[in-house]
This record gives structure tokens, C-alpha cells and sequence, in this order.
């Protein structure tokens, strides 16, 4: 394994920086393990996430999805949990599935609540908040439009969320995606990014971007060249 990893970052030129198409094409001609890889972005942002307004934080629908369909927990009752299980929601209920979770169980992907549950799904803050699975108004996971909540994360709408060093990592597909696929996912989660700039954050906004498989080496990409194209 060790010489085959060698061998993909042999193929990396580190002296460069990529546009997305060319970083792609790279790290396509990297990969090697015997599984479909996801392929992950990483950008290092000009923000503090320690202040409130420099939280970079949403969700943002991936043109071609990720690759992976979601396991989606809708916490609702009555007409709203029928509508979650028509739309496809892995799991729904109420009281039951928060005395699950507090035993450990954490078999799901994404959350959604209808907002009179919160007080509900309140209990659960000091589990899911850390995961980041805690159903969050400003995110659309705190609605009570349940069945185009649990639809568009079915379809590929993901978070993204800088961490404490000022970090976002998000997935933009699998290795197997055709080319064209990778660019327009990487492309949607770039222009997220420049709309979600703090108007707070002050001099370089995209410091550093990558691209890299589960197993494969990171690829630099030109963040001049993303901020050129895709706004601030």
C-alpha cells in the first residue's frame, strides 16, 4: 500500500497549482485502491470561527449528488411523520428516537426536526451537536416542510462548516464520476462558499483548496484562480 501511495503522489506536481479541471484530471490518474473513492474538497478560509459572525456555515445541493444516498432521521409526529416515511426518511418518530440516540445508537447521516420538537431534540444537544447532526433552522433542517427537507439531502444537498483552524471539508462526489460531474459539484460547493463570505472577514478569503480521494494524495488547486472565477 505504501509504494502505491508513493507512486500516486510521484504524480503531483508540487510546484503547481491547479484549476478544478485540471485537479480532477490528476486525481483521477491517482487513485489506486479497489473501492470507489470519495473525493473531498479542503479549503482553508480567512476567517475566526471563534467569532459568531465569521461562522461559515450551510448546505449546499451537489448537481450530481455525492454517490451515497443518505440515512435521513426526521424527528415529527402525526401527518408530518407519514410525510417524512413517504419521502423517503431512513428513520421517524419522536420520544422513542431520542431514548435510542441516548443509548448510543447514531446509525444515520443528517437530521431533520419539525420545530415544535425541538424542545425534544433539545436533550440530544451534547451528542449530536459535536457530530454536527443537530437539526439547525438556518440550515432547513428545522421545518416543518419535511418532505422537501428529507428530498433535497436524498438528492445530494450537504453541509459544509468551517472547524476551529478555519477548515471546511466537504464531498463532491466518488472517483468513478465522470470528469464534468466532478467540476460541476466542485464548482456549486466553491460559489456556496464565495456567497457565504462574512462581511466581516477581512484580507485573503480562500488562503488554500484541495482535492483528494480517500487514499489518495491532495491535490493543490489555484485559489486565485477560484476567487477570479467564482466572486470575492
Amino acid at each position: 500500500m505504501g509504494k502505491k501511495h508513493e507512486a500516486a503522489k510521484a504524480r503531483v506536481d508540487r510546484s503547481k497549482q491547479y484549476t478544478i479541471r485540471e485537479g480532477i484530471d490528476v486525481l483521477k490518474q491517482c487513485c489506486w485502491a479497489g473501492f470507489d473513492e470519495t473525493v473531498e474538497m479542503a479549503l482553508n478560509l480567512g476567517v475566526d470561527p471563534r467569532k459568531a459572525d465569521q461562522m461559515v456555515r450551510g448546505m449546499v445541493s451537489l448537481p450530481h449528488g455525492t454517490g451515497k444516498v443518505a440515512r435521513v432521521l426526521v424527528f415529527a409526529k402525526g401527518d408530518k411523520e407519514k410525510e417524512a416515511r413517504d419521502a423517503g426518511a431512513d428513520f421517524v418518530g419522536a420520544e422513542d428516537l431520542v431514548e435510542k440516540i441516548q443509548g448510543g445508537w447514531l446509525d444515520f447521516d443528517s437530521t431533520i426536526a419539525t420545530p415544535d420538537l425541538m424542545g425534544l431534540v433539545g436533550r440530544l444537544g451534547r451528542v449530536l451537536g459535536p457530530r454536527g447532526l443537530m437539526p439547525n433552522p438556518k440550515l432547513g433542517t428545522v421545518t416543518f416542510e419535511v418532505a422537501k427537507a428529507v428530498k433535497d439531502i436524498k438528492a445530494g444537498k450537504v453541509e459544509y462548516r468551517v472547524e476551529k483552524a478555519g477548515i471546511i471539508h466537504v464531498p463532491v462526489g466518488k472517483i468513478s464520476f465522470e470528469a464534468d460531474q466532478l467540476v460541476e459539484n466542485v464548482s456549486a460547493v466553491v460559489a456556496a462558499l464565495m456567497k457565504a463570505k462574512p462581511s466581516t472577514s477581512k484580507g485573503r478569503y480562500v488562503k488554500k483548496a484541495s482535492l483528494s480521494s480517500t487514499m489518495g494524495p491532495g491535490i493543490p488547486l489555484d485559489s486565485n484562480q477560484l476567487v477570479l472565477e467564482f466572486g470575492k
